[in-house]
């Protein structure tokens, strides 16, 4: 049997689901019986690649262009996936939010999983997007928020295409994989989870990926 259990995840850091994903799936770890065998692995995916750096509108506006809706529908969804982070512990406040370009996000976090911090680095980013308001496109803003964490070196990624290529292998592999959107799991290279499934449907498949490879 492996030494290690993987859990690859594909995420970007303005996904809802993705942060409420990755909530409960460090709840279920607290209560696998086998947490000190995983590794986490945080792979890019971006949403909307075209994304520009700064908009005018706001969250709830995208979103109601986007699903044609009402913005008064948007606002009432967001609202719900408040209420589901208040009961995961995360405090999300989507009219703080400001939609921008993830991918030096991305890159951030690739930086970050060089230095053995792509989980916190991750974590923070969800944080500053969707808590706090802040604009995760900012070169300055995501030297701060590598800075919180501890990792070094973020200020000379803006300085040339550093991890750029990592970013995109791993938007490549999703494709691969099928991985239309996300949160998407790859637990032990066998189960795939997609979406917010729940902390006890994301520890039962924990649970089983273990009971298979111990077959």
């Amino acid at each position: 049997m492996a030494e290690t259990f993987s859990i690859d995840v594909w995420s970007d850091v303005v996904c809802p689901f993705c942060y409420l994903g990755t909530r409960q799936l460090e709840q279920a770890l607290e209560q696998f019986e086998h947490r000190d065998k995983v590794v986490i692995a945080h792979h890019a995916f971006e949403l909307d690649p075209n994304t520009p750096l700064g908009l005018d509108q706001t969250l709830e506006e995208l979103v109601a262009r986007k699903y044609d809706m009402p913005v008064e529908r948007a606002r009432e969804l967001h609202h719900r996936l408040e209420d589901q982070a208040k009961a995961l512990g995360v405090t999300m406040a989507f009219a703080r939010a400001r939609p921008t370009n993830t991918f030096d996000a991305h890159r951030l976090i690739a930086l970050s999983a060089a230095q053995g911090l792509s989980e916190p680095m991750s974590q923070r980013l969800f944080r500053a997007y969707f808590s706090e308001g802040l604009l995760i496109s900012d070169h300055d803003e995501l030297n701060r928020l590598a800075s919180e964490i501890g990792v070094t070196d973020a200020p000379t990624l803006w300085e040339s295409d550093a991890f750029t290529s990592e970013v995109r292998a791993d938007e490549k592999s999703a494709m691969e994989l099928g991985i239309t959107g996300v949160p998407a799991l790859l637990i032990d290279s066998k189960f795939m989870v997609l979406g917010a499934q729940g902390v006890e449907q994301m520890l039962d498949v924990l649970r089983r990926a273990w009971e298979r490879r111990a077959a």
